[in-house]
């Protein structure tokens, strides 16, 4: 399976948090910043990115917990090829949504300089 086929398929089978995510995100909705769902950077498949801010929003679930190393590398080469990635739980998504997109929103000002 190709890297955009796999990204087409999580697409069509997010998480709940994901979907949550992706309707505040969406359509330029996080006060015009345009990101993507599910996108294939380097190695991996980022959940959100948005490219103007060169900036990837993951959302772990639970199995992240027992694998941090994963994502520390993850991180590393995501960081390798200029974006920055924040990482958010599930939980905090499905129970703190506007902290979340609070948080989003914070650093890609910090990221541009640019407020929106």
């Amino acid at each position: 399976m190709t890297k955009l086929s796999f990204a087409r398929k999580l697409r069509q089978n997010g998480t709940d948090a994901e979907r949550r995510l992706w309707h505040h995100l969406r359509n330029r909705n996080l006060n015009g910043w345009k990101f993507r769902r599910q996108v294939p950077i380097g190695l991996f498949v980022a959940d959100f990115m948005c490219k103007e801010a060169r900036l990837i929003v993951e959302i772990d679930g639970s199995q992240h917990a027992d694998d941090l190393a994963r994502d520390g590398a993850r991180t590393a080469h995501l960081n390798e090829l200029g974006y920055s990635v924040i990482r958010f739980w599930n939980a905090d998504v499905l129970t703190a949504t506007d902290a979340v997109l609070e948080t989003i929103l914070a650093e890609l000002n910090r990221k541009t300089g640019i407020e929106r």
